[in-house]
């Protein structure tokens, strides 16, 4: 237990140190790729995160794992991360790297088969409902669970008001 909180001078102004270093990378680096770094509009904008702070947490507490080599390493995500962006714009390098987003409401009615093959629960259904202030299911015009794992919920009062198509265009059915 003593190790727990035993720990050199040198190693605790080397932790400073990174941790100051890397930290300036991040911001660097984040204001060269722009805001899109830390979104998360796909899987592989979750992936980037996931990855930065495993490259921070290596790079400031792991001796194994110089400064230099953690800036390069995230330089390189950051690099992996706008060329998978501007790739994205194609629908073939888009389909291998997103996930589809898929309808689990259409109106009132559930779709359980999605669900299913989502891995949502209806508990899950239900929670979200509820979030968005949704009162009787008669509201609802969609539930989509997003690329993202988002789940959005469009609804109404209007019983005549429908989800126009542009925003359902690439839901799976």
């Amino acid at each position: 237990m003593k190790e727990w909180f035993a720990a050199s001078s040198t190693s605790l102004v080397a932790i400073v140190l990174s941790a100051i270093g890397i930290y300036i990378c991040v911001i660097v680096y984040t204001r060269l790729a722009g805001k899109r770094s830390f979104s998360k509009m796909s899987s592989f904008d979750f992936a980037m995160t996931v990855a930065i702070g495993s490259i921070l947490a290596t790079t400031i507490l792991s001796k194994s794992t110089s400064l230099l080599e953690g800036a390069v390493g995230l330089g390189i995500v950051y690099i992996l991360q706008i060329l998978v962006a501007s790739l994205r714009h194609k629908k073939v390098f888009q389909k291998l790297v997103d996930n589809d987003p898929i309808l689990l409401m259409n109106g009132a009615e559930i779709l359980y088969d999605n669900l299913k093959r989502s891995k949502v629960t209806v508990s899950d259904l239900r929670s979200k409902l509820r979030e968005a202030n949704v009162l009787e299911l008669s509201q609802v015009r969609a539930v989509i669970f997003e690329a993202t794992g988002d789940i959005a919920v469009l609804h109404t009062n209007d019983k005549a008001q429908s989800v126009e198509d542009f925003i359902l265009e690439d839901v799976k059915r």
